[in-house]
């Protein structure tokens, strides 16, 4: 039984390689495998609530590959923390908080979306203190789906608009953040994505040899992260032609 991990795909009804390329991926992982999505399926979530042929369309895919006896996990995203336990039951996801610790052979792993340990990123940092406030949430939810994509669409121009201009060592982890996840939760290695910077890290703390997995995202090419009996795959494929 093989464990897989995505993230960043940013689905959106316009990406038609991104969705062809997705659509073709759920074929691989059989019964009895795992896959973790973690963060950023779609390029925003305005609420379990908007229904659109392109989100059943996704739900009827993720339902049908966890009838073959694959099983799903979700962990929310900077794009998409507003998904909600309807959607992932609907979808036959289990929701995880992040950061998640899941055992992968005989050791503990750190599972993130990313987003958290960028913590150089002080203005950001601020908007997901606020977005992630359970409050914050229901009062956006409460609103017209009109005005909440309108909301949006303007944070996701402005949020374009300001990362251009932040260096790129800003918007990449802290790395003594990582080392201060890693070993709160007593591990050696971690899994995320949300940084677009797909690689393996490997590096020393306090005479300990960790490694940190990255993710990539679905913009060009469709990345995966493959476990089969503790052997850590990160492979890169193309998408199909538009």
């Amino acid at each position: 039984m093989s464990t897989w991990f995505i993230s960043d795909l940013h689905l959106a009804p316009e990406e038609t390689r991104i969705t062809a390329g997705f659509l073709g991926f759920m074929l691989e992982p059989q019964a009895g495998d795992t896959l973790y999505i973690l963060g950023d399926f779609f390029n925003y979530w305005i609420g379990d609530d908007v229904k659109t042929p392109y989100i059943e369309q996704i739900q009827q895919v993720l339902k049908a590959t966890k009838d073959r006896g694959v099983n799903l996990y979700f962990m929310h995203g900077n794009r998409d923390f507003l998904i909600g336990k309807d959607f992932c039951d609907a979808s036959g996801m289990t929701l995880l908080n992040d950061p998640t610790i899941i055992h992968l052979g005989s050791e503990p792993v750190v599972l993130m979306h990313g987003d958290s340990l960028c913590t150089r990123d002080e203005a950001y940092m601020e908007f997901r203190k606020m977005a992630r406030n359970p409050q914050w949430q229901q009062q956006f939810l409460a609103q017209p789906i009109e005005d909440r994509i309108a909301y949006a669409q303007k944070a996701r121009s402005e949020s374009q608009s300001s990362n251009s201009m932040k260096e790129d060592s800003i918007m990449d982890v802290t790395p003594s953040a990582v080392d201060i996840e890693l070993s709160k939760h007593q591990s050696t290695r971690m899994i995320h994505g949300h940084t677009h910077r797909p690689a393996v890290h490997n590096w020393q703390h306090e005479g300990q040899n960790r490694e940190r997995i990255v993710l990539g995202d679905w913009y060009t090419k469709g990345w995966y992260l493959k476990v089969d009996n503790e052997q850590y795959d990160l492979v890169e494929f193309d998408l199909p032609k538009a």
